[in-house]
């Protein structure tokens, strides 16, 4: 029952820093490394010395105390934001009402100043001087019960510090998490809309085509005992029909699996452009009328997306494109920047790139660019693969 309250209490709340964290695929009990830094809590009394050093008074009160901040703390981390300030809150009230005796609850003051880090839609000044406040009433508090000014004239300094590194820190975690859901609903977006348009010319194309086979189907039926050689003739053009239509639907459903390139372009899109970085593609002539199998679609679009995430950390470039091709019996991509090139190191990204395109018996090119930059080119073969195809 008590393992159940735990977690029923440690649960990430909605817009909690926990939450913020389980979103952007790290753990929910990332921010509780931080804790850590409470061994100053224990190093302390060996700086103070006299009174204020080891004593029973200081282990007393950190053995009623440390317990009371480290759940202040992890609720300020999994609680939603207004019961998280009011936790950071409740660190600086411990430091204050322990102040005269215990030098250690100093530390419990900078964890409170932290946490009370400005969430979604705060501002960071009105944060600054939130500090600000609390340094100076801290200062005039100690000073009026005789702590000496050197043992305070650091507080300010590191809770500002601290406290501005962890605020933008936040800021760009925000920043990716709304980044990878914009990526989400735009590859989403982007397969929804190519469905749709597929859908549209299934039915024009099927609409149009039965009611052809249909109406000569009746005519052939007709003519059979009376002119056997036109019944003959319309049911040719009926095989023709529809072997012609079976070519459109082929070539219908072979867009159905394209929108996952679709999708994946529009998110490199997205990512490149947010980032500074213009981004275009061309389908070459030819391209569009193939029919992909599956497994090279969708190793052609997850190249696309690696690639991109690539430039965006390491090209340092001002400008990528890709484009779509066929040279022979091969579907060629080409992804070229403008960046600093160099010499490529290959990692995880590299490496899965280039077993997904050699496991359809392709081959993977990294290299220079013409004017400098990265070309990257993957080549597959399609008849090698088209046993996946419709």
């Amino acid at each position: 029952m008590i393992r159940t309250a735990l977690q029923r209490w440690l649960a990430p709340r909605p817009g909690s820093i926990a939450a913020l964290d389980q979103r952007m695929g790290r753990s929910p009990w990332l921010a509780m490394v931080h804790v850590v830094w409470s061994i100053w809590v224990f190093l302390t009394p060996a700086f103070s010395g006299g009174a204020y050093g080891y004593s029973a008074l200081w282990a007393w009160l950190t053995a009623v105390s440390f317990p009371l901040f480290l759940w202040l703390y992890a609720m300020s981390v999994v609680q939603s934001p207004r019961k998280a300030y009011a936790s950071a809150l409740g660190l600086v009230a411990l430091c204050f009402a322990l102040l005269p005796w215990y030098p250690s609850g100093l530390s419990y003051f900078v964890f409170g100043c932290v946490m009370l880090q400005p969430r979604r839609g705060h501002r960071v000044l009105g944060y600054l001087a939130l500090l600000v406040a609390l340094n100076a009433i801290l200062l005039g508090y100690a000073l009026s019960i005789g702590y000496p000014w050197q043992a305070l004239v650091w507080m300010p300094t590191v809770t500002a510090i601290i406290g501005v590194l962890v605020v933008f820190e936040r800021i760009g975690r925000e920043r990716d998490a709304a980044l990878r859901l914009s990526h989400d609903e735009v590859r989403r977006l982007a397969a929804v809309a190519e469905r749709e348009r597929i859908g549209r010319d299934l039915h024009d194309l099927l609409g149009h085509t039965l009611s052809m086979v249909a109406l000569k189907s009746d005519l052939a039926g007709r003519l059979l005992e009376r002119d056997p050689d036109a019944a003959r003739g319309e049911i040719a053009e009926v095989s023709r029909v529809a072997r012609e239509a079976l070519a459109q639907v082929r070539r219908a459903v072979s867009g159905i699996r394209a929108a996952g390139i679709a999708a994946e372009l529009a998110s490199a899109k997205l990512l490149l452009e947010t980032d500074g970085i213009a981004f275009g593609y061309r389908f070459e002539e030819g391209f569009a009328d193939s029919a992909l199998p599956a497994g090279v679609e969708s190793a052609l679009a997850l190249t696309v997306r690696e690639a991109a995430t690539n430039i965006q950390r390491h090209a340092r470039a001002q400008r990528a494109e890709v484009s779509f091709g066929t040279d022979g019996a091969d579907a060629v991509l080409r992804i070229v920047d403008d960046g600093r090139g160099g010499a490529i190191v290959p990692g995880n990204g590299l490496s899965g790139m280039r077993e997904r395109i050699e496991g359809l018996r392709g081959r993977l090119r990294v290299g220079a660019g013409e004017g400098g930059g990265t070309l990257l080119e993957a080549r597959v073969p399609l008849a090698a693969n088209d046993d996946a195809s419709v």
